[in-house]
Formats: C-alpha cells, structure tokens, sequence
C-alpha cells in the first residue's frame, strides 16, 4: 500500500505495510505486534473512553498498566466504536489504505456490524483478513468464548503437563494466546506473499483459533494415538520418549535443567559427572532402555545433584559440552551476561517513565532487522493524525465525532 506516515528511520523488513489491529487483550494485538516490531505501519484501533482492556491488567505503576507498554509497542494508536454506524463508516476508510486487518472477537461479530470478509474485501480486494478466536470460524464450538486457558486446555497440553500424582497443569502465562499470535503472524505475511507472488493481487480470510497452534505442536501425539492407540500420560519434567530429562536440585539450592537423549549427550554427562560406568551399564546404555530404567537413573542423578553446588557442577559440565543449563528467575535474566550479549532486554522510550526495558525484537534479522522504537502509548493519541491528515476528517468533524464517542 502507499506510505501513508507513521514512519521512522529505522526501516524493518515490512517496512511500506499497513495493519490495523482491530483486536483487544492479547491474541489478535500481539499478532500485530509482531508485525510492527520489523518495520509495518500498525494502527492500533481501541474502545473511545475505555481503551483496550489490557491498559488495566497487572503488573500496574502508578495506575498505568505496564503490560500494556509491550504489547502496543511500535503501533499508532487510535480510538474507534465500531458498534457505532458513523465508526463503522470511518472503519472501512481505514480498511480501504490496508494490507492486513487482525480480530480477535467471538465469531460473528464482525458479521452483525456489516464488516464480515464479503463486505471488507469488496472495499478492498488486496486485503488480508486475519481472524483469531478460540475455536475457530466454523464448527460446533466456535460460538463458545475462547480465551487461552480454555484452548490450553483443550489442546490436550494441560492433559500431559504436570507430575503424575497431581492435576492438570496451566501454563503461568497466556501460552495459547502467545503461540496464536505468533501463528497468527506468520499467516499474515504467508496470505501476503501469495496475495503478490501468484495470487492476483487478491487478499484472502485467514482462520486461526486459539487451540490448534498448541495442538499443532504435539507432534507425535497423534500418529503415535492413530497407530499404536498411545495416551501420553503426565511425566512432570520428563519425557516417555526421552531420558534422562529432568530438573535437578543442587547442593545449594539452585535447579540445573539437564537433556541427555542423544548418546554423545548421555556420554558426556556421565563422564562429566565422574560416573562413566553409567554409560555401558546395559540398563542405561541406550535411549530406550534408559526410558524402561528412568526411575533408577533419576535417583542416581538426583542424589549426585544434591551433592554438588552449582558453581562446581557448571564448571565440569561446561568444558564438557553437557547439555545442561540453569533454571532462572528474571532477576537473574536481568544478570545475565549471554542475556546482555544478544540484547535480548532493551531499553524503550516511554511518555510515562522516561524509559522501560522489554523483551527485543525475536527473530534476529541480520540484514533488516527489527527495532523496539517505543513503548505502548496513551489512549487515542494518534487520532488527529490518522482521521485528519491521512483519512482527510477536518477538525470539526473529528469534534463532532468526539462528542458522539464514535473516536
């Protein structure tokens, strides 16, 4: 689409790509976030007087939500009621200069308010449509509400998370909602390139629930299902397939993740840990015996962890290329050096604190790389500039606007 502003020196590689992120909370908004991070022109549309309710989740500093600050990163932020006729009219304005429009509303809303994929695309036929809900546009659930607990849930994640004398475990973030986004993301730009390379010039609606990202990434939970009538059961931190694979306390109260699968793997730890009779132990001498014997080789691991501080763990590990690492809080990510080498924090200009540090932009682009050029701002900040100078609403008529809390 043409340059229509909202632009900065720091070009990523979708640099000259209009999105409006009609979406709220998490799924749909860091799909656009994404998107932004390298270089799109997002134009983030939020509730007049309220905002998106995601301004208002914890953690909160001075009654500003800080969550907030990430997720409407690098976006121009304006405020729309879409229930409205007259904000519905402004909409298709907007939807007239994009590439790619991002919902996540329960399905059939955009439908009731007229602004279905039939109608949008009639306006503008390159358009991309990205629609994220919790079960998806079609089938008997996709009515249901569909927030990520729900999806994580009925993935089959929960299922197989946890220790095997405990419940179900939840993820301690929006698990569903995150890999949505990224899968999210990732169609848009697919829809895109197809839509310009084969496609016509012609957009397309793009379907992606919340549950079947997470559901995609069982693997072989299904053809092991199909073929041999497997159920995972819940292992905690091991695996059915794999051993050892566990966390392992140390002397001094630290947690060393560990994976020794592979037999260069296994045989460097066991080496490391100056116990090599383990590796031609008949009982632990391949994969699968491991996994027949996993209860007897994690005792013996276990009991060696407990016997050795960190410190003098990682020093042996290390040189002997273990794979194993620590398990750390984001105090100790903070301080962190391989953290501090890759930028992985960085700091953000921000209107409220000066600046924040966030999470950098992920993947790395070594030639057009992403940037973080600022945090989430204030509620509708960028009105005068998208309805005034780029969809052409004269001053009075962004008043009146104003005063029928359409904008």
């Amino acid at each position: 689409m043409k340059d229509l502003g909202g632009r900065n020196e720091k070009q990523g590689p979708l640099a000259g790509l209009r999105v409006i992120d009609a979406g709220t909370m998490i799924a749909g908004p860091l799909a656009a976030t994404h998107l932004a991070d390298f270089g799109a022109d997002v134009v983030k549309i939020e509730q007049p007087v309220l905002g998106d309710p995601l301004r208002q989740w914890a953690p909160v500093k001075q009654g500003v939500g800080l969550w907030w600050k990430v997720i409407a990163r690098n976006k121009r932020l304006v405020t729309l009621n879409l229930s409205a006729e007259e904000g519905r009219a402004v909409f298709k304005r907007l939807v007239e200069t994009a590439d790619v429009l991002i919902e996540n509303y329960r399905p059939g809303t955009f439908e009731r308010w007229g602004l279905g994929y039939d109608a949008l695309s009639a306006i503008n036929p390159r358009l991309v449509f990205v629609r994220v809900s919790g079960f998806g546009q079609s089938g008997p659930y996709s009515n249901r509400g569909g927030f990520g607990t729900i999806a994580e849930a009925f993935s089959g994640v929960a299922a197989i998370t946890g220790f095997p004398d405990g419940p179900p475990t939840l993820p301690a973030f929006p698990l569903a909602d995150s890999v949505a986004a990224t899968f999210a993301a990732m169609a848009a730009m697919f829809a895109v390139y197809h839509r310009d390379h084969g496609g016509g010039g012609k957009g397309q609606e793009v379907d992606v629930s919340l549950y079947e990202p997470l559901f995609r990434l069982v693997e072989a939970q299904v053809i092991g299902y199909d073929q041999l009538g497997l159920v995972k059961k819940r292992k905690g931190n091991r695996l059915e397939e794999d051993c050892p694979r566990n966390l392992y306390q140390t002397r001094d109260g630290r947690w060393i993740a560990v994976s020794g699968s592979a037999p260069k793997s296994y045989k460097r730890l066991v080496e490391a840990m100056g116990m090599p009779e383990l590796a031609t132990d008949e009982r632990f001498a391949t994969v699968s015996s491991r996994v027949a014997h996993a209860d007897t080789l994690d005792a013996m691991l276990a009991d060696w962890f407990r016997q050795h501080d960190y410190d003098e763990i990682m020093r042996a590990f290390e040189p002997a290329q273990v794979v194993a690492g620590p398990v750390v809080d984001i105090k100790q990510i903070f301080e962190d050096p391989h953290y501090a080498a890759r930028h992985n924090i960085v700091g953000v200009p921000d209107q409220d604190f000066g600046t924040v540090r966030m999470q950098s932009v992920v993947p790395k682009f070594l030639g057009t790389p992403g940037h973080v050029r600022h945090s989430g701002g204030r509620l509708g900040q960028d009105n005068d500039e998208v309805y005034g100078r780029e969809l052409g609403l004269g001053a009075a008529e962004r008043e009146r606007l104003r005063g029928l809390a359409v904008i």
